[in-house]
């Protein structure tokens, strides 16, 4: 009767046991590889819970979510032969469990060592391309595309998608710095008074071009002014020959001009005129 309930109570056991071998769970965050004899027979990649072969298939967990990797410190050589300092980070993540295991015997750390020389490559053979100028004023995003780029879809083989590289440092030694910097103050200072002399020289020629322009147009004006006026004069003096050619006009005009010439003389509180007997003005008085 004793051996009987032993029994039961070890083959409850063992049901339980076989049970919970069986059953795997699945977070939202991670990958379930279910493994066979150590090859993996699939990738469970949904959340909840999966059943496997209790003692026959084991799993192993790898993130699904997006990770950070910072690499260390290091150097780099720019095409004009200028030491940097390079401190940047990754964020990947596994894009393919299967091929991340197989490539990788499921290990982060091993990702992270292929991430680490891959990007590391890249961006020494990206500010090896460039100058020290170049590189220091690409890091608002144009050194990071440039690496993006060298490193391309070289993590694929590997099932690991890169999603961004940023650059938190990049920086001159600090021996010297301040060489550089005051070097760089005084091409940029050279590149400005460059552009100003030829903003000076091009305003010059402007300014030039501009006077002759408007100094040809005053002349020709002036110069239509004087044959209108010439026009005027003459269109004037051919009527007053239309209105006055007759003999008794002509004594008219000439009366009227007289009258105008005494009237103008006449100024100020003195009305006296002294004429000779030849005026034309005292022979009107005259009655001549």
């Amino acid at each position: 009767m004793k051996n009987k309930k032993l029994f039961i109570i070890l083959g409850s056991v063992a049901v339980l046991l076989g049970a919970a071998a069986s059953i795997t769970v699945t977070a939202q965050n991670e990958y379930k590889l279910v493994r066979q004899f150590g090859k993996v027979k699939r990738v469970i990649s949904s959340p909840g819970i999966s059943l496997k072969i209790p003692f026959l298939e084991t799993t192993a967990t790898l993130p699904k979510e997006t990770l950070l990797y910072d690499l260390s410190p290091s150097d780099v050589i720019t095409k004009d032969k200028k030491t940097m300092i390079s401190d940047s980070y990754v964020l990947w993540k596994i894009q393919d469990p299967l091929k991340f295991a197989q490539t990788l015997n499921s290990s982060v750390e091993n990702g992270e060592s292929r991430i680490n020389t891959a990007v590391y490559n890249a961006t020494k053979n990206v500010i090896s391309s460039m100058s020290q100028d170049e590189v220091i004023t690409s890091r608002d995003g144009e050194l990071s595309q440039a690496v993006m780029e060298s490193i391309g879809n070289n993590m694929e083989q590997y099932g690991v998608s890169l999603l961004l590289f940023e650059t938190k440092q990049l920086d001159l030694p600090e021996d010297n710095k301040d060489a550089v910097y005051e070097r760089m103050i005084s091409e940029r200072d050279n590149i400005a008074a460059t552009f100003k002399a030829q903003g000076s020289s091009e305003a010059k020629v402007i300014r030039n071009t501009t006077d002759k322009e408007i100094a040809i147009k005053i002349s020709e004006a002036e110069k239509q002014a004087e044959i209108l006026k010439a026009e005027g004069e003459q269109e004037y003096m051919k009527t007053l020959a239309q209105a006055y050619g007759e003999e008794g006009r002509s004594d008219f005009y000439s009366f009227v001009r007289s009258l105008d010439a005494l009237k103008k003389s006449m100024k100020g509180q003195d009305k006296t005129v002294i004429l000779s007997q030849d005026s034309p003005i005292a022979k009107i008085f005259e009655g001549n």
